[in-house]
């Protein structure tokens, strides 16, 4: 038990937010997550859509002052770091690397930051697309491959702004259980860090099945398991095996009440599946401490039907009330950790076309993100 309170909130960032080739191959030229947002459309009454940014506008990630701005921003009402999402495919394969990349060789914004690592393949259908066709499938080529990833993302790991936990650099691997190789990867990559000079990794499983044990497949910790990703993953076919598990089953039932608004076969819905947000967030976190080291993942709005239309999740009726609630319940959850480990993970800063965003928008402007400050001065005082 520690009196000393040090709650840090880790908000993920996605660098979704400039032209690519690939996505203008895919999507047409200019395409960026702003595409979907901009076109979005109210699918039932009182459905917030579209939903339009405040402050930073339609910005686009290549220009410096755009992420000063957010820096500035994030600072200023309690986020203290963001967890830049990375992607890597394979024999070095890459996709939006550029914001990252820019941070790192300009030493800008001051700000801290660390990186997670997003190791599933592309999917059409997951950017507003009918077709299931991979875009850009998720490889695992062996050992070079992982001391190749590893040295592209040395610099960063040596950046003085790099997120530490323990003294480690912290390393965020999104979906861990899809590497069939797992023992080598973990190996490969803390082998590497000691070699470098830098010590140990503290790798850290962003989602997982409840029964996948971070310790045991040798990560140090987990941040959110499946809580928060068992609503999300009912809306997508090929995570099936992921979700039809009977306690999964249970606890989707007491939210949608009945089987008939458990709808599992998005082929056939005419509306978006609709949850209450108070009433998921009664779900989204876990009651008892886990066995390992476990940092909670809150959510404070959720709505990807800009990407997916009726084959959509959404999060009704959130409010930076309720939002208040659920950020307090996970302080709770960590705040008699070691300081160290006094972290909450928010998704996300800026996933505008999934809804969950801290950056201001038309309708609540700064609300949620006063949220985060109010609560933080409570538990830190």
């Amino acid at each position: 038990m520690s009196s000393e309170k040090n709650i840090r909130f880790l908000a993920y960032y996605l660098p979704q937010y400039h032209p690519t080739p690939e996505n203008d191959k895919w999507w047409g030229k200019g395409f960026t997550e702003w595409t979907n947002v901009a076109k979005a459309k109210p699918l039932f009454e009182g459905h917030y859509q579209p939903r339009l940014p405040a402050d930073l506008g339609f910005y686009d990630l290549r220009v410096p002052e755009v992420r000063e701005q957010q820096a500035q921003l994030a600072k200023e009402y309690g986020v203290d770091g963001f967890c830049y999402y990375h992607y890597w495919f394979g024999n070095g394969r890459m996709i939006l690397e550029r914001p990252l990349q820019e941070v790192i060789k300009f030493k800008s914004p001051d700000f801290p930051f660390s990186v997670c690592w997003a190791n599933e393949s592309w999917k059409g259908i997951w950017f507003g697309g009918d077709s299931k066709e991979t875009l850009l499938e998720q490889l695992y080529p062996g050992k070079q491959d992982y001391i190749d990833h590893f040295n592209y993302l040395l610099e960063a790991f040596k950046d003085e702004r790099y997120i530490k936990i323990d003294g480690k650099c912290l390393f965020n691997v999104y979906a861990p259980y899809l590497i069939d190789d797992i023992e080598l990867f973990v190996t490969t990559f803390r082998n590497c860090a000691k070699e470098a000079g830098i010590g140990d990794l503290y790798l850290m499983a962003t989602i997982c099945p409840e029964n996948w044990d971070p310790i045991a497949n040798g990560f140090d910790g987990a941040a959110g398991v499946s809580e928060f990703t068992s609503l999300r993953y009912i809306t997508a076919p090929l995570y099936q095996k992921f979700t039809r598990t009977e306690l999964l089953m249970k606890r989707l039932k007491k939210i949608f009440i009945s089987e008939e608004k458990l709808n599992l076969n998005f082929e056939e819905r005419t509306k978006p599946l609709i949850v209450e947000y108070k009433e998921a967030i009664k779900y989204l976190l876990p009651k008892e401490q886990k066995p390992y080291d476990y940092f909670p993942c809150v959510v404070n709005d959720w709505d990807n039907t800009p990407r997916s239309a009726n084959k959509g999740l959404v999060l009704n009726n959130s409010t930076p009330e309720l939002w208040s609630e659920h950020l307090t319940e996970a302080c709770n959850y960590v705040a008699d950790k070691k300081p160290e480990q006094q972290i909450v993970f928010i998704k996300s800063w800026n996933e505008w076309a999934e809804g969950n965003y801290l950056e201001p928008d038309a309708k609540w402007g700064h609300q949620y993100l006063e949220v985060i400050k109010k609560v933080k001065e409570k538990f830190n005082k």
